[in-house]
């Protein structure tokens, strides 16, 4: 069901708020043994909320437009009173004493928030291994990664252990989830949503957005937390446009670029490129022109992110050393090495690579050749889509070159996880845009995902197509089924 069949349930009577997070909280405690999506669940709070929304709904009240819908939260969300631990040892027992402003956004609008998602540690990784409660699994296979770092947030949402939920995206963290899961999930525009609140992994490429079961969902969840923050400075003020009156809107006479570098990489799967060659063929259908584009640049985006996000992440984890909060090791002798020993412990091995890798790319004799050259390149990416964006009204390419992978397969191979983000990561690197909705699916049943890029700050134009394939490809008929066998 939709939000627009949820609202037209609980106003008329047919189901209560409380009934609605009652039956999550069942499923959760059904499925998420085996599917480890949640690292905190907020049932008390979720049903007293429930019943508030309840007895308003009963009063004949207005209520905002997610009024009793249950919306899972990614764990490195600060919520006031409720743990955020980012997935890692060292914020174990960090419970923040403010909300952020998207999860304010959200609660404002009569969002119930069921609980906090696994994620990889620091949202650095792209299977959701990385974390330190333990890995999250793929609801339609259990022996497959969720994606990352968002797994959690989106293998909840596939499992249908929540009806929404947000998650963060960095260079891909949530697009490629909602591939690897079957789901929608969306990028805004870098400065459409705050990140006041958002523990930060790299501050120049970090996005907030929606995970949902339909593009009119996501449409509603970007439309609640979009728009300037007096907190962040990098929010633009500008006006949110209504999402939901764009989406029935007709493609016909649209644009749309195939991004010809995405489908000549020798690591893009066969299924995949066949899958969404069809998904354009079925766009042109709709009306829509399709136009072959060339970003030379794009497969360049990959080297260039992993130096600037550890560069980054490398001073915005420098706060953590056991001073001020978080964890601290208990046996240090001295200052330096109670820092050392805290992080040494701390932090998983994913987090202290990247940490190294971004310390060395911004150290003395080395800054001007790894991560000036780096942030020159991002410049030469955002262009050739400015480029791009000159001939088309949206770009076309795969989400990831592969379904999900294994479990294990690639967390001893740092390059080939790295290469799961291949696709995703000049959007971010740009600041753009960027949606994943499901296309089809492999010879094996896991699902594949579409990946559209608008230009900056036309996510309307972006949710429109995408409403209007959604329609047209049916791919929801196919749920996972939840025995979870091997």
């Amino acid at each position: 069901m939709t939000f627009a069949d949820l609202r037209q349930k609980l106003k008329s009577g047919e189901v209560s708020s409380k009934e609605l997070v009652q039956e999550k909280i069942n499923r959760i405690k059904e499925l998420d043994p085996t599917l480890n999506s949640f690292l905190t669940v907020n049932s008390d709070k979720a049903l007293s909320n429930a019943e508030h929304i309840d007895k308003k709904i009963a009063a004949g009240d207005n209520l905002p437009p997610l009024s009793g819908i249950p919306i899972g939260i990614k764990d490195n969300l600060c919520t006031k009173g409720i743990k955020t631990t980012c997935a890692s040892k060292i914020l174990d027992n960090f419970v923040p004493p403010y909300e952020s402003t998207v999860t304010k956004r959200l609660l404002n609008a009569g969002a119930i928030m069921i609980g906090k998602t696994n994620m990889d540690e620091f949202a650095m990784g792209s299977s959701t291994e990385t974390s330190a409660f333990g890995p999250t699994l793929n609801p339609w296979n259990i022996s497959k990664v969720p994606g990352g770092s968002s797994g959690g947030s989106a293998a909840s949402v596939a499992a249908g252990l929540c009806y929404g939920s947000l998650g963060s995206d960095t260079g891909g963290s949530i697009r490629q989830p909602a591939s690897f899961c079957g789901v929608v999930g969306m990028k805004p525009t870098y400065g459409r949503v705050s990140r006041w609140g958002l523990i930060a992994f790299a501050s120049s490429l970090d996005q907030v957005g929606p995970f949902a079961n339909n593009v009119s969902d996501a449409a509603e969840i970007l439309q609640v937390i979009s728009g300037k923050d007096e907190f962040d400075s990098t929010t633009v003020d500008i006006p949110v446009p209504n999402y939901l009156e764009t989406l029935s809107k007709s493609i016909k006479g649209m644009k749309i670029g195939l991004i010809e570098n995405c489908f000549d990489h020798e690591g893009l799967a066969t299924d995949v490129k066949e899958s969404v060659i069809c998904s354009a063929s079925l766009l042109e259908n709709l009306g829509a022109e399709i136009v072959n584009v060339s970003c030379p640049r794009f497969n360049d985006g990959i080297a260039t992110y992993y130096v600037i996000a550890p560069s980054e992440a490398s001073a915005n984890l420098a706060r953590y050393d056991g001073v001020k909060y978080g964890f601290r090791s208990g046996d240090e002798q001295s200052l330096i090495e109670m820092t050392s020993k805290s992080r040494a412990l701390g932090f998983g091995s994913e987090v202290k690579r990247r940490i190294l890798i971004g310390t060395y790319a911004l150290s003395a004799g080395y800054v001007d050749a790894y991560y000036k050259k780096a942030q020159q390149v991002r410049t030469l990416i955002r262009r050739d889509f400015d480029d791009a964006f000159k001939k088309v009204d949206v770009l076309l390419a795969p989400t990831a070159p592969t379904t999900a992978f294994g479990s294990g397969d690639n967390i001893d191979n740092p390059m080939a996880m790295y290469l799961s983000d291949l696709l995703t990561i000049p959007a971010n690197l740009a600041g753009l845009p960027a949606i994943s909705l499901p296309c089809g699916f492999d010879k094996s049943g896991l699902p594949i995902g579409l990946q559209l890029i608008g230009n900056v700050f036309e996510e309307g134009k972006l949710l429109q197509v995408a409403n209007q394939f959604e329609k047209a490809a049916e791919v929801y008929k196919n749920r996972p089924k939840t025995d979870f066998t091997l």
